[in-house]
């Protein structure tokens, strides 16, 4: 029995890394994912969520649009019939719960008030690097990163990941989807975030400051990587083979290929793979006359 965030006493509603996700007095989540320890109030919900990690989809017939129920997909099928559709702007959707939240983008309603997330609050934290959450289930997101536990798994080239939106991300590399695209140069991404932080080349926009030296930097993962790197002493991620110490888990992956030696970089023309990424990038300039030498030159 472990500490429950909420009650602060012991209860047996904690999941694997003793962290409670429900709140007492609230509806408990009886219905746990047995692979990532999620918690859902309803069954229905907890089988379509096991399909995240399964792979297994249910297609629309009319927009080739693809769901992980069959539940969803049901509701989805309501906007091609028109069943709840704005009277205003003519939009169609799944549900009616959907479309009375639509109405109140014409009405101006706004029912709902913010009252947690500004407050800075974070009281769950990583008891192995000290990084702190506002909830509890993205601290067991978190904690993914140092147990390595990937529960979505790609169906086609059967890479895990640790979140479902990775995996949706992934997705694309197969797909070769991008529906992100610049208004300014035309350039498309497979993420949003990809995009955000491309515009920025153009704007020149900087919002993420160093609070120590600070230093700017467009996007907030260039951020993380200045504080780990130049301000922080702290090496989390280790080695289970030589026991050596990195501060980032990139890095530490990149160490690993040392001892296993994996080759994940594959050239598309021919068999050849490669450790690292440079090496690819000189073998597509020299064997198939891919790239620029200035890059080599020194």
């Amino acid at each position: 029995m472990s500490l429950c965030a909420y009650a602060g006493n012991s209860c047996s509603k904690a999941d694997s890394n003793g962290i409670s996700d429900h709140r007492h007095g609230v509806k408990p989540r009886p219905h746990v994912c047995t692979v990532c320890d999620k918690r859902f109030i309803a069954k229905k919900h907890m089988t379509a969520h096991m399909n995240r990690h399964t792979g297994q989809k249910y297609s629309c017939t009319q927009c080739e649009k693809c769901f992980s129920s069959q539940n969803a997909l049901s509701d989805h099928k309501y906007i091609h019939t028109g069943k709840y559709k704005c009277t205003e702007c003519g939009k169609c959707w799944q549900s009616s719960k959907h479309l009375a939240r639509h109405r109140q983008s014409h009405s101006g309603e706004k029912p709902f008030e913010c009252s947690s997330i500004h407050s800075g609050e974070k009281p769950y934290k990583c008891h192995i690097c000290d990084k702190a959450f506002s909830k509890s289930r993205m601290l067991n997101i978190h904690m993914r990163v140092h147990t390595g536990n990937k529960p979505y798994r790609c169906h086609m080239c059967d890479k895990a990941l640790s979140q479902s939106g990775g995996l949706d991300a992934h997705m694309r590399v197969h797909t070769g989807d991008k529906p992100y695209k610049c208004h300014l140069c035309d350039k498309a991404f497979s993420q949003s975030g990809s995009l955000k932080a491309h515009t920025r080349v153009h704007t020149g926009e900087k919002p993420y400051k160093c609070s120590l030296c600070n230093k700017s930097f467009s996007c907030f993962n260039s951020l993380q990587s200045h504080e780990r790197h130049v301000h922080s002493n702290r090496r989390p991620y280790q080695c289970d083979y030589c026991g050596k110490l990195f501060k980032t888990n990139v890095e530490l992956k990149c160490h690993v290929r040392i001892h296993t030696g994996a080759k994940p970089y594959s050239c598309r023309h021919c068999s050849e793979r490669f450790t690292w990424h440079y090496q690819l990038k000189s073998h597509l300039l020299k064997s198939h006359n891919e790239g620029t030498w200035f890059l080599y030159s020194s």
